[in-house]
């Protein structure tokens, strides 16, 4: 029992990171894959996995060993126009994506216990405001873990719809491409929706969170925290169960909408909500409930990360007081800005901006975002003079480079398809 407890005792920033990825949004996207495409689509999760290991191994190893968060790293190594434009695309790209998971969130409460939707998208967001502003970081990280438990809803799902468990396994092993529009501009929103910059950012500044827990450390020192190779060790491990619960989850998102409603002709589904009650007439109502509670779920694990990882990116550009282990006195501008990122993204569902759309432009900032990002933060990774003996492995840096390659590819489609 001791053993297995501190074996979990290693799962945190990365495993919370990881299951974030699965927000509302991205259940939308792994649900429009396995309704137009089937099992078509399923290598896309082996085939990302090692590029998101990667980018977040190096990320957890950056504020692991520096001890700040990634913008504060930008700004002391690269041109103020870096930072500042890296920081603007993120805070573009995480309010449309607040927005679209606020809407999801509401319309499956709506769903699942009635009322108007315009209570429920308020009343999430003004507990998700006061939940990350008043609740201490130790214990709130424990809250977001349990949260990242509310993703085995769709282990559940896809085992009761029903599973030709021979196909799956072909078409997860041998890739089927095809090359027309459709196709490839899934490809390249399933890619964007995996491979996030936000993403980036948080894992970055909650390893740093650790630290200050664990060590008691300053981050406004110039010395960064006393980092071990069992520390390194233990956040690979943490990184690479993470994104693989990450991975295994959208995987089985595509596996239940594809033996539902793929085998049943209906391929139109933009949001998860609308994948939820679609699933009711094939997969019956308790897997029809727990989607939309895993809807739920997600969105009060992934909008606050959303919003906390736009404040920790513009506090470090400012050099304003931040962490979510302070007081809100004590750090008044950084709790304003997750505030008014979720504020802004509840607004954005009463002004006749609709959401999902947006989502589709917030996608091509990401994309945009993501590959440059991308190889400064390789770049950082095997600097010596930041990382010391500490600096990533060659490994991680091939799959690196290569997860930045396809993320360019996909960027360019997906502008030339705008």
């Amino acid at each position: 029992m001791g053993k297995i407890k501190k074996f979990l005792k290693k799962f945190g920033p990365g495993f919370v990171t990881g299951a974030s990825d699965d927000d509302p949004s991205g259940i939308g996207t792994y649900s429009q894959t396995g309704a137009i495409f089937g099992y078509g689509h399923l290598w896309l999760t082996p085939f990302s996995y090692p590029f998101m290991v990667a980018i977040q191994e190096t990320c957890g190893r950056i504020g692991l060993v520096t001890g700040k968060g990634l913008s504060s790293v930008l700004k002391q190594y690269y041109p103020k126009w870096i930072l500042y434009l890296s920081v603007s695309l993120l805070l573009i790209a995480n309010t449309i994506n607040i927005a679209a998971d606020l809407g999801a969130m509401a319309a499956s409460a709506q769903m699942i216990a009635g009322l108007p939707f315009q209570f429920w998208i308020v009343f999430i967001s003004v507990s998700i405001i006061l939940l990350e502003i008043f609740v201490d970081y130790r214990h709130y990280s424990r809250i977001l873990k349990f949260l990242s438990l509310s993703l085995f809803a769709y282990f559940f799902t896809a085992f009761i719809s029903g599973q030709d468990w021979l196909l799956v396994l072909k078409d997860t092993f041998i890739p089927s491409l095809k090359l027309n529009e459709e196709s490839m501009l899934n490809i390249v929103a399933f890619l964007g929706t995996s491979i996030s910059p936000y993403l980036f950012f948080w894992q970055t500044s909650q390893e740093v969170e650790e630290e200050i827990v664990k060590q008691d450390y300053n981050i406004y020192d110039s010395i960064g925290p006393a980092v071990t190779r069992e520390d390194i060790k233990d956040m690979r491990i943490d990184t690479a169960v993470g994104m693989g619960f990450s991975h295994l989850t959208a995987f089985m998102i595509v596996l239940t909408t594809a033996a539902t409603l793929h085998m049943n002709g209906i391929v139109d589904i933009e949001t998860a909500p609308q994948a939820a009650q679609a699933l009711r007439p094939f997969a019956g109502d308790l897997a029809y409930l727990v989607f939309a509670m895993g809807i739920l779920g997600t969105g009060l694990l992934g909008v606050p990360i959303l919003a906390g990882s736009s404040a920790y990116a513009v506090a470090e550009a400012a050099n304003w007081k931040r962490g979510l282990g302070l007081k809100l006195k004590e750090a008044p501008l950084f709790y304003s800005i997750i505030a008014l990122s979720t504020l802004i993204g509840l607004a954005m569902n009463f002004i006749g901006i609709n959401p999902m759309k947006a989502l589709y432009y917030a996608a091509a900032v990401n994309g945009v975002m993501a590959p440059p990002l991308m190889v400064v933060i390789l770049l950082i990774g095997r600097n010596g003079k930041v990382m010391g003996e500490h600096r990533s492995g060659k490994l991680s840096l091939f799959f690196g480079i290569l997860g930045t390659l396809v993320m360019a590819v996909a960027a360019v489609f997906l502008l030339f398809n705008l």
